[in-house]
């Protein structure tokens, strides 16, 4: 079973995608609430997917989807993002991120976000 780590300042936002991804049986669920434990996190942990919030304190997810991408140039990210970030949206697909979700999101489009990047 793949491990997923969850990267949001928000914790209603970690918590909601968390559920979405246990009631579809993802079970191994990790979790960061800014960019800087979300490294920490990911060098410790080497989950097979991260879904990251954007706009976080103390290292963004952009700056946080750089570290990773260092660490492991192979590693799959999803970022999430609000409506209106879509500069930020681009520069993240061309560092490496593999996909986005914008907020308020559907959790049929994170499993299906999840599904695709996971194959």
């Amino acid at each position: 079973m793949a491990k997923i780590l969850v990267v949001d300042d928000a914790a209603f936002m970690r918590m909601m995608i968390k559920d979405t991804l246990t009631k579809n049986g993802y079970t191994e669920i990790l979790e960061a609430q800014d960019g800087a434990l979300a490294v920490e996190t990911f060098k410790a942990e080497s989950p097979d997917l991260v879904i990251m919030d954007i706009t976080m304190p103390n290292m963004d997810g952009i700056q946080a989807l750089g570290e990773m991408k260092k660490i492991n140039p192979s590693s799959k990210i999803v970022m999430c993002s609000a409506m209106g970030q879509e500069t930020m949206v681009v520069e993240a697909i061309k560092l490496g991120a593999l996909d986005f979700i914008v907020k308020p999101f559907k959790p049929e489009r994170i499993i299906q976000t999840v599904q695709k990047v996971l194959g």
